[in-house]
C-alpha cells in the first residue's frame, strides 16, 4: 500500500458511513416494497376487482402508499445516503451533529413505518404527495431539521474554503423541502389523525400544487441533480466537462422552478394569470435543464467507450437521457393547448413515470450500485453481470410502461373531445375505458420487469454486503477516492 492509498484509507475511518450503510440497505428494501405496491395497483387497474373488496387494498390507498415509498422511502433514503456520503468526502470532515445523524435515520424510518400502517387504514390529508397526517408532518419536521442541522454543519466544519458543486444542490434541495413541506402541511387538528387545512378553496390548490411541483422541482430533481454531479465524474473518473456551466445550471433552476407550480391548475378556477405565469416559467425552464443534462453526459467526452463495459456509469448516464425527455416533455405540457388535451389523461401517468422511472430510479440504482461496495470494502458487486441485466431489464420495462401510458393519454384526450354533428358526444367514458384496457396489460408488464430488476438489484446487494463482511482487512479504495471533489482540478474555481 503507497503513501497515498495509505492517506485515502485514514481519511475513510475519520468517516461516519455507518449511517450512509444503513441508508443505502433501506433505500433497497423500501425500493422493492414500494415498486411492489406499484405493480399491485397497475394490475388493480387493469383488473379492478383484483383485490376482492378489501378496504385496505383499495387502489385509493395503495396508491398514495406506493407514492410515498417510492418518493420518500426509496428516493429519501438515497437522497440521505449519498449527501451523506458526498458532502463528508467532499468538504474532507466527519459529519457534524455526532450521533444526530443515526437520529435522522431511524427518524425517516419511523415516518415510513407510520405512513405504510396509516395510509392502507384510510388516514390522509387528502392532499397529493403530502397525504400523511398531522403526527407524522410534525415528525417530518423535525427529522428534516436535524438533516438540516448534520448536512450544513458539516458544510461549516469544511476543511477546505471551496464548496463543491454538489452540496450547492443538496443544500438547496434541503432548505427548500423544508419550506415546502411546512407551509403545505399547516393544518388544524380535528383529533389524533384528522385534521383540516389551513388554507381553503383556490388558495389550497395554488399552496397544495406549489408544494407538488416544487416537490418534484426540488426533492426529485435537485437533489438528484447532487447525486449527479459526484458520482458521474468519479464514476467515469473524468472533470465535470464545465464547471461554470454547473454554477449558471443550478442559480437558474432554482430561481425558475418555484414559479411553475400553477401549469397544474389550468382551466380551473386559479385566476388566468396566475396560470399563465406558471406555463410561462414552465418554459423559461427547458433552458437549464437541459443545460444540466448537457453538463452530466458531455462528461464523458473522450471516454464513451466507457459505456460499453460499465454498466453503473450506463445507468448514470442513460438516467440523463431520460431527465432531458421529461423536462422537455414537461414544459411542453404546460402549455394551454395541449394541456387541454393531455390534462387527466394517462399521458401526465407515462410523464410522471418518464422522471421516476427513468430519471430519479436509474441514478438512485447507478449512485447504489457505486455506494455499496465502497461502503463494505469491496472494489465492486457481487454479480456485475447481475448490473447488466437489471439496467436492460429496468431500460425495457421504463420504455413499455411510458410508451402505453403516452399512446393511451393522447387516445383518450381525443375520445373526451371528439364530438358529433350535432354536438353530442361521440364516445361514452366507458368506452374510452374499453379502450385504454390493452395499454394497462402494457404497463403492467413494465413494471413487472422493473420490479424484477430491482429484486434482482436487492439480491446482488445482500451478496456483496455478505462478500464484505467476509473481508477481515477492507480494500482500500482507488487513489483520489477519499480527494475533496470529483475534479480537483477545479478546486477554487
Amino acid at each position: 500500500m503507497n503513501t497515498n492509498q495509505m492517506l485515502d484509507v485514514g481519511r475513510q475511518a475519520q468517516y461516519n458511513d455507518t449511517v450512509v450503510r444503513q441508508f443505502s440497505l433501506a433505500a433497497v428494501l423500501w425500493g422493492v416494497v414500494g415498486m411492489l405496491v406499484g405493480v399491485v395497483i397497475a394490475a388493480q387497474l387493469a383488473f379492478p376487482d383484483l383485490t376482492a373488496g378489501i378496504a385496505w387494498l383499495s387502489y385509493g390507498r395503495l396508491r398514495p402508499l406506493h407514492t410515498n415509498a417510492v418518493i420518500f422511502a426509496f428516493g429519501g433514503c438515497v437522497l440521505f445516503a449519498s449527501s451523506y456520503y458526498v458532502v463528508q468526502r467532499t468538504c474532507q470532515t466527519r459529519l457534524f451533529g455526532g450521533p444526530l445523524a443515526s437520529i435522522t435515520f431511524w427518524g425517516w424510518q419511523l415516518v415510513i413505518v407510520a405512513a405504510a400502517i396509516s395510509l392502507p387504514l384510510g388516514y390522509t390529508s387528502g392532499k397529493e404527495y403530502a397525504e400523511l397526517e398531522w403526527p407524522i408532518d410534525i415528525l417530518i419536521a423535525v427529522v428534516w431539521v436535524s438533516y438540516a442541522i448534520v448536512f450544513f454543519g458539516t458544510i461549516g466544519q469544511r476543511k477546505i474554503r471551496h464548496i463543491y458543486v454538489a452540496n450547492w444542490f443538496f443544500g438547496a434541495f434541503i432548505l427548500t423541502v423544508a419550506l415546502l413541506h411546512i407551509v403545505n402541511s399547516a393544518a388544524l387538528p380535528a383529533g389524533w389523525m384528522k385534521s383540516y387545512s389551513a388554507y381553503a378553496g383556490v388558495q389550497d390548490a395554488m399552496v397544495q400544487w406549489w408544494y407538488g411541483h416544487n416537490a418534484v422541482g426540488f426533492f426529485l430533481t435537485a437533489g438528484f441533480l447532487g447525486i449527479m454531479y459526484y458520482f458521474i465524474p468519479k464514476q467515469a473518473n473524468r472533470p465535470v466537462f464545465s464547471y461554470r456551466l454547473s454554477i449558471v445550471h443550478f442559480w437558474a433552476l432554482i430561481f425558475t422552478y418555484m414559479w411553475a407550480g400553477p401549469h397544474h391548475l389550468h382551466y380551473t378556477a386559479l385566476p388566468d394569470w396566475a396560470q399563465s405565469v406558471g406555463m410561462l416559467f414552465s418554459l423559461i425552464l427547458l433552458a437549464p435543464s437541459w443545460g444540466g443534462m448537457i453538463n452530466g453526459i458531455m462528461t464523458l467526452s473522450g471516454a464513451w467507450h466507457k459505456l460499453r463495459d460499465d454498466p453503473i456509469l450506463r445507468f448514470l448516464i442513460v438516467s440523463l437521457s431520460f431527465y432531458g425527455m421529461s423536462t422537455f416533455e414537461g414544459p411542453m405540457m404546460s402549455i394551454k393547448t395541449v394541456n387541454a388535451l393531455s390534462h387527466y389523461t394517462d399521458w401526465t401517468v407515462g410523464h410522471v413515470h418518464s422522471g421516476a422511472l427513468g430519471w430519479v430510479g436509474l441514478i438512485s440504482m447507478g449512485c447504489l450500485y457505486f455506494l455499496i461496495p465502497k461502503l463494505y470494502g469491496l472494489q465492486k458487486m457481487y454479480s456485475v453481470r447481475a448490473i447488466e441485466v437489471h439496467f436492460w431489464v429496468a431500460t425495457v420495462g421504463i420504455v413499455l410502461y411510458i410508451a402505453a401510458m403516452w399512446i393511451a393519454g393522447v387516445m383518450q384526450g381525443l375520445m373526451w373531445r371528439a364530438i358529433n354533428e350535432d354536438g353530442t358526444l361521440t364516445y361514452t367514458f366507458a368506452e374510452s375505458v374499453k379502450a385504454t384496457f390493452p395499454y394497462y396489460l402494457i404497463r403492467l408488464a413494465g413494471g413487472v420487469l422493473y420490479l424484477s430488476g430491482m429484486v434482482l438489484m436487492a439480491f446482488n446487494v445482500v451478496m456483496t454486503v455478505l462478500q464484505g463482511r467476509k473481508v477481515s482487512t477492507p480494500i482500500p479504495p482507488p487513489v483520489g477516492e477519499a480527494s475533496h471533489a470529483p475534479n480537483p482540478s477545479l478546486q477554487g474555481a
